[in-house]
């Protein structure tokens, strides 16, 4: 005995981390293109090997014990590593090619302004650019980068805040009409996305009103669909300043309670536009530039006008 760790057999392994991602035998085995009794013997060979329990049958379902989130977050690490590695070392067309992943909002209102600019910076720098609202598998979906709105509460990865997302309550002309005192919100459908979900009652406890009874709310996959929304009257929509501002100007939109009425929120309670990229993959030189150029914009230049509308969009 040299007392040299070993460890245990890479398909149990591979098996284990597809299991992880998808508490699922059945879609572990989808994805291994094997059955799900070939997955099921791996992770027994797994368990069996590390003297542990991974996972526990609730009904038809499994849920990963403690030891096997911890477990899984070195193996997610180690075969992101190997796919990199193998994608950087191939003679493949691709090993070149820069994959950057972004929210739709972020890139159609802040990343095509800036495209020019990262042309003439980084001519050789081949980028394909794909959008997802959902966070991405960086080794599944060959992502190199990816910019997600959120609260910065991501971790096993590289985060930095681009840009601040601070929202305006906006309502239509008609709503905004019977709005007095932030306690009416109540009275309405609040709109928000599926990803901040307690941002309506972060923004209440920072206005000094009580809850009370559950409000009615619908939340949306994504900004777009919530703007439309309040703009039909559905609701009360909480709207990025830029397009905030385009709806007040026109006068489809009012922000009944002021402009700036949340602008002294909590920064922690404010959500932005964050980079993240796995510290592995910023080892490859061409990751590393476009990660600098990234972070080193500013993204707000340019998309506020120097006189943005009044309280109610005066």
């Amino acid at each position: 005995m040299n007392g040299k760790l070993r460890l245990p057999p890479l398909n149990a392994l591979r098996a284990f981390h597809a299991v992880a991602r998808h508490k699922s035998l059945r879609q572990a085995a989808d994805e291994l293109y094997v059955t799900p009794q070939a997955v099921g013997q791996q992770i027994k060979l797994l368990e069996e090997s590390l003297q542990v329990t991974l996972f526990e049958r609730k009904g038809r379902a499994i849920e990963p014990t403690e030891s096997a989130v911890l477990l899984a977050h070195y193996v997610e690490a180690g075969f992101s590593e190997f796919a990199e590695g193998v994608r950087r070392i191939t003679r493949s067309p691709y090993r070149d090619r820069i994959n950057l992943n972004t929210s739709p909002y972020f890139a159609t209102n802040y990343l095509l302004r800036h495209l020019s600019e990262f042309r003439e910076e980084m001519p050789g720098l081949d980028l394909r650019l794909t959008t997802m609202i959902d966070m991405p598998d960086f080794a599944r979906d060959e992502v190199d980068m990816t910019v997600q709105w959120g609260y910065g509460k991501w971790s096993d990865v590289e985060c930095t805040l681009l840009v601040q997302d601070p929202k305006i309550i906006c309502c239509t002309p008609e709503i905004g009409a019977k709005l007095r005192k932030p306690a009416d919100l109540l009275d309405y459908t609040l709109l928000d996305t599926v990803k901040s979900k307690h941002l309506w009652n972060d923004i209440f406890q920072h206005l000094g009103v009580e809850p009370g009874e559950q409000h009615g709310s619908i939340g949306f996959d994504d900004a777009a669909s919530m703007r439309r929304a309040t703009l039909q009257g559905i609701g009360v929509g909480l709207l990025s300043p830029h397009d905030a501002d385009t709806d007040i100007r026109s006068g489809d939109l009012v922000a009944p309670l002021g402009r700036n009425i949340l602008d002294d929120m909590p920064e922690e309670q404010v959500p932005g536009f964050y980079l993240l990229v796995p510290r592995g993959h910023l080892r490859v030189q061409g990751v590393a530039a476009l990660h600098r150029w990234m972070v080193a914009q500013d993204w707000n230049r340019e998309l506020f006008p120097k006189h943005p509308p009044t309280a109610n969009g005066g």
